[in-house]
Order: structure tokens, then sequence, then C-alpha cells
């Protein structure tokens, strides 16, 4: 099978592309030393939405492999609502390659903010865990 590749035009930063995967509010127990959030609770707010677009497509289970090319362009602050939007970037044989986009609407303010953005890869694994076959149409291979 070969390889499904999907090109998106450049983030213009000025809205998001893609669909809508997960949107929360950042809390304070979110915050580090610094009492800004926490950039490992976005990456892994990220993570929770990129697995439920790639599930999507999968039509099956999937797990994180990679995160590749974070760029972490402004910070979140509590009270934030924070968004992830995903777009497909590849289907490989058992993998799905994924374009992460987290946007916050501050308190006070209407406009979004591109905040974070990355490539997650997710494997599409079987009822015992093991790799299986994605179609690029989301169909499981047998």
């Amino acid at each position: 099978m070969t390889e499904t590749h999907v090109h998106a035009p450049p983030s213009t930063e000025t809205e998001p592309r893609g669909d809508l995967c997960i949107r929360t509010l950042a809390m304070p127990a979110d915050t580090n030393a610094n009492g800004d959030i926490f950039g490992g609770w976005l990456l892994s707010q990220m993570d929770i939405g990129g697995g439920v677009f790639a599930s999507k497509i999968a039509k099956s289970r999937t797990v994180t492999v990679a995160i590749e090319a974070m760029n972490f362009r402004k910070a979140v602050y509590v009270g934030d609502l924070v968004s992830v939007y995903g777009h497909l970037v590849r289907v490989g044989r058992t993998s799905i390659t994924v374009h992460l986009e987290a946007w916050v609407v501050r308190r006070k303010e209407l406009q979004s903010i591109l905040v974070t953005d990355g490539n997650f890869t997710y494997v599409s694994i079987d009822d015992d865990g093991r790799p299986q076959a994605v179609r690029p149409d989301g169909a499981i291979q047998t």
C-alpha cells in the first residue's frame, strides 16, 4: 500500500485549521512555578485531541508513537479557553500523522491566538495492542 499525504496550506496564524478535537479551560492547578500553564499540560491536551482525531480515521484504538516539530509560540494563562484543532498530514500502513494546533481565547478578548502546534503520529492497534494496517479511507485491513 502506498502512503497517503494530505497537503494543507501553511498556518496563517489568524484562524485555526482543521477539525475541533477538544476544548477545555486552563485552570490554576495546571500552572508551572512561574504561574503560567505548564507546557506538559498543554502537550497532553493536544495528545488527547490528536488521539480522538486519529481514532476517528483509524476506526480503532490508536497509540501515540511520536511527537515532532513542536512550536511553543505563546504562553497559556489561567482562564484561557484552549481549543485543539487537527488536520490529517499522512496515512501510512499502520500510522496516522496529524498536525495539531492549540488556540486560546483569553478572558475579555474575542480573538483566537495560536499558542502551540506540532505533528503527532499515532499507530492503529488491535484489541491485543498489536499494530494493524489502516487503509486511507479509514477501514481496517484484515
